[in-house]
């Protein structure tokens, strides 16, 4: 006679368990499929109007215009794609740097109490309201140029570009420190064994380890630059222009017209007639289309670069 005994089949649960567990399953389900119903309504909407739109003004006259000129009807992209791809340069130039500068200081350098402070007073400028930017740009930064001697006008790209890029620094910097800290230590002290310094391990082991997961945060962070709004409005001005290619510098000092503060200034306007109205969502289509060719970009990257450690 057999004196084993059966072993537990941990696997059943309970009926009224088994029926929770379906219950969750489809809530999670639900709210899945709620963020994509909405994503994809927005889309549809934007491109119904913006079909409308299109069926009044040629694509080509709207992607190639060098004009934008409301009181005319004159509705040219050019001008409005340069000031955000202004911003978005500029804002890149300071926020980059600055932000991987600051991750490998968090991850690599500095103390837990240290950490604990810097961090946490980098994200507190991902929670200040964009508007306060805006005001900040124009009211101090502007005036702070002009006193080190820069020709800025009142309304400029210069100032909000540079409010875009201290914003979105905490945003670079906490999800490539987030890529650092996720490198095993393994990697770390196998460059010292080496005889490696620190800085060295730093960048030659930590960096390229994380790299895909920096360049996600370029990529995500330009995202958020480009589709900034507030400050632009604020600090940019409202005059669409062209870039200035024969002398850079100038156009540093102007205002120019984003396309976010375009969108403003149509759905702000006392009287504008109904293919303006829709031009908005010609503009708010393109836009829409920019920032999700980043955002695949920016998944391409991580899958193409992210490393497996076991």
């Amino acid at each position: 006679m057999s004196t084993e005994t059966p072993e537990p089949d941990i696997t059943s649960r309970p009926r009224g368990r088994a029926a929770r567990e379906r219950m969750y399953q489809y809530l999670l389900l639900l709210c899945a499929a709620l963020s994509i119903l909405v994503t994809i309504s927005i889309v549809a909407l934007l491109a119904r109007d913006a079909i409308t739109f299109f069926t009044l003004v040629n694509p080509l006259d709207f992607f190639g215009g060098t004009e934008f000129l409301l009181s005319r009807d004159v509705y040219g992209l050019l001008p409005l794609l340069s000031g955000t791809l202004l911003v978005t340069v500029i804002a890149a130039l300071i926020a980059l740097p600055t932000g991987v500068a600051a991750a490998v200081y968090l991850s690599e350098y500095a103390s837990d109490r240290m950490r604990s402070v810097l961090k946490p007073g980098l994200e507190v400028l991902a929670g200040i309201p964009t508007v306060v930017y805006g005001i900040f740009a124009l009211v101090y930064v502007t005036p702070f140029l002009r006193t080190i001697g820069l020709p800025v006008n009142t309304f400029n790209i210069l100032s909000p570009s540079i409010m875009v890029g201290i914003m979105i620094v905490p945003m670079v910097s906490s999800l490539s420190e987030d890529a650092m800290s996720a490198v095993p230590d393994s990697l770390r002290r196998a460059g010292y064994g080496m005889g490696a310094t620190k800085f060295e391990v730093t960048t030659g082991v930590v960096l390229p380890a994380a790299a895909s997961g920096i360049f996600s945060s370029f990529i995500l962070a330009l995202s958020r630059a480009i589709g900034e709004t507030m400050i632009v409005v604020v600090a940019a001005g409202s005059q669409p222009r062209m870039l200035n290619l024969a002398e850079p510098l100038q156009n540093l000092w102007q205002g120019f017209q984003p396309m976010t503060a375009a969108m403003v200034q149509i759905n702000s306007a006392d009287s504008v007639s109904q293919l303006g109205f829709s031009s908005m969502f010609a503009i708010g289509l393109t836009l829409f289309a920019i920032t999700f060719l980043l955002n695949l970009v920016s998944n391409r990257i991580a899958a193409r670069y992210r490393e497996e450690y076991e």
